[in-house]
Formats: structure tokens, C-alpha cells, sequence
């Protein structure tokens, strides 16, 4: 298990990290060449005004109406988003390791502060996947794959929390905690994960289009 455990964090990470790195550069490729093909002129209307404003109107809570007309599932993503991309960062568990490789420090969140945030991404897990059961319009436009989504976002985080407390054994446990982060990792360019760094780009390219070719509010 020392073996697994020590190519985990060693040459499995550096591939886990080429394949998110060169699997995103792909993503991006792909996505310009299907915006010119579909929308050749996009690039004479994309507008860094427009792009930021709708940017940060969708990234306010409740700062849109699509915000505002469900505010159950807007608390329940901004707590979701904050703590799935923010804990990975800053869990001691983590910078730690980066100290340890790489010889990178910094500052990381209290031990209540973290398993607090951890059971959040969980909890809202579990609730995304009842969401996608009971509601109907959510479960017309969903499928399978979504659920096999979100075992992937839970999976690192409940791995991490059984591991930091020592619940199972502690370096099988810490070796799937490893395994799972990474295989997240890997899929986010492919999977609607992938909504976590194209979003962005994607609201940038609407905000454009309502702002400076319409010329009304996309929020």
C-alpha cells in the first residue's frame, strides 16, 4: 500500500495535473473553433465591458433572476462552489504536501474550519442528487452521468475527512483520497465539471453578445 500510495502522489499526480492541463487546452480548442464555425463575427462583439459585468452579476448571489427565482439551490451552489475549490487549497493536509515536493508554504484553514467545509460540499451532494430525483424539470434534462458526477465531487472530500480523522485505515484511506482527488481531476475537462473554468468564458460570451449586439441585460 506504501508503493501505491507513494506513485499516487508522486508520478500519478503529474499525469492527473497533464491530463487536466492538456485535456483543458483541447476543451478550450475545441470550443473557438465550434464559436467561429457557428458564430464567425463573435470575436468583433466580444467586449471586456460586457464580459465583467455579466461575469459579476452571475457570480453575486441572487445577483440575476435566475438567482433570485431559486434561492434554495443558489445558497446551496455558492456553498458548494466556495468550499469544493477553496478547501483543496487551503486544507493543511495539502499544503503540506506542497511543502513537502515542491517546498511551497502557505497559510491553511483551522482543522473546524475545514471539516465544516468538507460535510457542506457532502451535504450539498446529497442534495443535488435528491434534487435530480424529485424534480421534475431537473430530471427531464439530466441522466445517469450527472449522478456519476457528483459521486466524483463527493468521493475526494468524504475520502478526506475519514482519512484526517482516522476513520478505516489510514493510508488505504489516505491512498483513495488521493486517487479519487486526482481521477476529479482528470475528468473536470470532460465531464460537466468542466463548468468550473469554461463557465466563465461562456458568460463572457453571452454578456457580449446581450450587452453589445442586443443591447439588453442577460442577468
Amino acid at each position: 500500500m506504501r508503493q501505491i500510495y507513494e506513485f499516487a502522489v508522486g508520478p500519478l499526480a503529474w499525469a492527473a495535473f497533464a491530463v487536466f492541463i492538456l485535456g483543458s487546452a483541447w476543451r478550450f480548442y475545441s470550443m473557438y473553433t465550434l464559436a467561429r464555425k457557428k458564430d464567425g463575427p463573435f470575436l468583433s462583439y466580444m467586449s471586456w465591458k460586457f464580459s465583467l459585468r455579466s461575469i459579476a452579476h452571475w457570480l453575486t448571489p441572487f445577483g440575476s433572476l435566475g438567482w433570485r427565482e431559486n434561492a434554495d439551490v443558489t445558497i446551496v451552489t455558492f456553498i458548494f462552489h466556495l468550499c469544493l475549490i477553496g478547501l483543496p487549497i487551503l486544507a493543511l493536509g495539502h499544503v503540506v504536501l506542497l511543502d513537502r515536493y515542491q517546498g511551497i508554504e502557505y497559510w491553511f484553514l483551522p482543522e473546524g474550519a475545514a471539516d465544516i467545509m468538507t460535510l457542506a460540499v457532502m451535504a450539498c451532494c446529497l442534495y443535488f442528487a435528491v434534487r435530480r430525483l424529485t424534480n421534475v424539470t431537473v430530471r427531464y434534462v439530466g441522466s445517469v452521468r450527472d449522478f456519476g458526477v457528483l459521486a466524483l465531487a463527493f468521493a475526494p472530500f468524504c475520502t478526506g475527512f475519514l482519512a484526517y480523522h482516522q476513520i478505516g485505515p489510514p493510508l488505504a484511506m489516505t491512498t483513495l483520497h488521493v486517487l479519487s482527488g486526482e481521477l476529479m481531476l482528470m475528468a473536470i475537462p470532460f465531464t460537466r465539471l468542466s463548468h468550473m473554468i469554461f463557465g466563465l468564458f461562456a458568460r463572457a460570451y453571452v454578456g457580449s453578445e446581450f450587452g453589445g449586439v442586443r443591447h439588453a441585460k442577460d442577468w
